[in-house]
């Protein structure tokens, strides 16, 4: 998809949410339209009517941060929003295509990390959560992704296709919203990068749940939270994961998945270490 059609699918949506009211405009009786109108949304940021419409086409060159946030206020956009709106509308440079889209390799440092933090979940993504490098609690606990066919090594793509996700991810809804929000967020900031545009069309192919949540246009750049995880093994235990950005390697981020001490989840993650 071309970023002119994210930005206006994206603003689209954003107008969908609000009413005439919430801005202070009347509603007048006989309305068939659901949300803002352009016009509407152009009088309560203070810009014409005219303007706004090729914004929303990305017709316009560098929109002013003014302009911006006024448009971001009367949307009522998170800050996840916003970057994501800033992001679409200064065309900032995302990763570039690799020739070839040879696989990444993680150095042979990153692969010992990996391997020493062998008593929690830990793996190695790309932006676009494609997986280059597991450790054994990963394997075990979600999937051996580095025996699979490199195409489907993508953390996005297994949520939504892998008929295990669901018994290993219990809290389906919310880990299906997060994933479609990431993968927008990948897009808005994919330069030539074909990658995520690519797991767009599959998905939207094969995952009717995909095209769902996808038409809820959110977005997301969380970093860390808590996830539920099940193994028929040891039952139900929660995991803090976070991410971290080697500086070294700025196309990868490593996460990681760790229990509270002392916790019932701790024990159950050691108890499924300890079968393997």
């Amino acid at each position: 998809m071309r970023r002119p059609d994210q930005l206006r699918e994206f603003l689209r949506s954003r107008r969908s949410r609000v009413s005439p009211r919430d801005v202070g405009l009347p509603a007048r009786p006989g309305r068939r339209v659901a949300g803002l109108r352009r016009e509407e949304l152009a009088m309560a940021a203070g810009v014409s009517v005219d303007y706004y419409t090729r914004m929303e086409q990305g017709r316009v060159g560098n929109v002013s941060d003014q302009v911006m946030e006024a448009v971001a206020a009367v949307l009522r956009l998170t800050a996840e929003e916003f970057r994501h709106l800033r992001e679409l509308l200064r065309d900032e440079p995302g990763t570039p295509e690799r020739p070839g889209k040879a696989p990444i390799k993680p150095r042979a440092a990153l692969r010992m990390m990996l391997d020493t933090l062998g008593p929690v979940p830990a793996l190695l993504m790309t932006g676009v959560m494609d997986v280059v490098a597991v450790n054994r609690m990963t394997a075990v606990l979600l999937a051996d992704f580095e025996a699979m066919p490199r195409c489907e090594r993508n953390m996005i793509r297994w949520v939504f296709l892998d008929p295990r996700a669901p018994e290993v991810l219990p809290e389906r809804e919310a880990i299906l919203s997060e994933a479609a929000a990431w993968l927008r967020g990948a897009l808005g900031r994919a330069g030539g990068d074909s990658r995520p545009q690519e797991l767009v069309d599959e998905l939207t192919a094969r995952s009717p749940e995909f095209v769902r949540h996808w038409a809820e246009h959110q977005v997301t750049y969380c970093t860390y939270g808590d996830k539920r995880f099940h193994h028929p093994a040891v039952g139900g235990f929660t995991l803090h994961w976070e991410t971290f950005a080697p500086t070294a390697d700025p196309d990868l981020y490593l996460v990681v998945y760790t229990p509270p001490t002392g916790s019932a989840s701790a024990e159950r993650l050691a108890a499924l270490a300890a079968l393997r």
